[in-house]
């Protein structure tokens, strides 16, 4: 099975408790509720690469809880402080936290971070302009002017890789590490399918034309709350032809060169992250 970052939660979601005022309000006095520990947005991991948790006692009390889910049947719960926001960026502590957690925890912490990021950009109703206020367990807001409900949404990301004479073609853009490359990615358009949206923006980037897209995995990325959606298609040719405002260089890499890279061997690039699904794909292709 296919496991990419930030997938294998184990929290039980519990959209009963959602539901229902009372069973939330009793959530939040269980004597084993707990709160998750962000700092600016950071998680703190333990030795053992488990997210760190604290007593509802020190909860802001300006914040409000958001209920991440049941461990068994002991709450979970984060907090959204109204008027901050998410960093916009991810500084080496963050990176660090996020090399070293267990598969479950990055998706607890994922999903923690999505929703109150949510919650910072959606103080005012896209309807009416009013303020809106957080219902449903945290997982919505509603306006009171209006009536409309507001939930929790995610971006489509095509994230591929174009293969060609058993060779896949690799990018970088100017904000990656020195020596990166990774797959080729882009925001799936308004009436586009998954295998369109992959046809488009590798011609649009590279100036690769491809066909027999196939899907591979996908994975929550939290930044602020997108779906990447991982697709191998098959080129025509291996000409490139680059748009310079998305990348600054694309290379054809042959799976051997990928699988002494990916094993931690020297090679003309630095690979993603394991935590990204840019490396899970690499994986997968390099098995051939």
């Amino acid at each position: 099975m296919i496991a990419p970052g930030f997938t294998g939660g184990t929290l039980d979601r519990a959209d009963r408790l959602r539901q229902d005022p009372d069973a939330f309000a009793a959530a939040a006095t269980d004597w084993r509720a707990r709160l998750l520990v962000l700092n600016d947005g950071q998680p703190e991991v333990d030795a053992e690469g488990r997210l760190g948790w604290t007593s509802l006692a020190d909860l802001d009390e300006a914040a409000e809880l958001i209920l991440l889910g049941l461990d068994d049947d002991r709450p979970r719960f984060a907090a959204y402080l109204p008027g901050t926001r998410m960093p916009p960026n991810r500084g080496p502590g963050l990176l660090s936290a996020l090399a070293s957690l267990q598969p479950g925890e990055a998706a607890t912490y994922a999903a923690a971070r999505s929703v109150i990021d949510w919650h910072s950009r959606h103080n005012f109703c896209a309807n009416c302009g009013a303020q809106t206020a957080l219902y449903r367990a945290g997982w919505g807001r509603r306006c009171h002017a209006c009536s409309t409900e507001h939930f929790p949404r995610v971006d489509p990301v095509v994230i591929m890789i174009a293969e060609h004479d058993g060779r896949a073609l690799l990018g970088r853009q100017p904000a990656f590490p020195p020596g990166r490359y990774s797959a080729l990615a882009g925001f799936l358009e308004p009436g586009e399918s998954v295998e369109e949206a992959v046809a488009r923006e590798l011609h649009e980037e590279a100036g690769v034309r491809v066909s027999g897209v196939r899907y591979v995995a996908s994975q929550p990325w939290p930044f602020p709350s997108s779906l990447m959606i991982a697709c191998i298609g098959y080129a025509e040719d291996d000409t490139i032809t680059l748009d310079t405002h998305e990348l600054e260089d694309a290379i054809w890499v042959s799976r051997e060169v990928v699988r002494d890279v990916l094993a931690g061997g020297q090679g003309p690039f630095l690979p993603p992250p394991p935590y990204a699904i840019a490396f899970t794909l690499l994986t997968e292709w390099a098995k051939g």
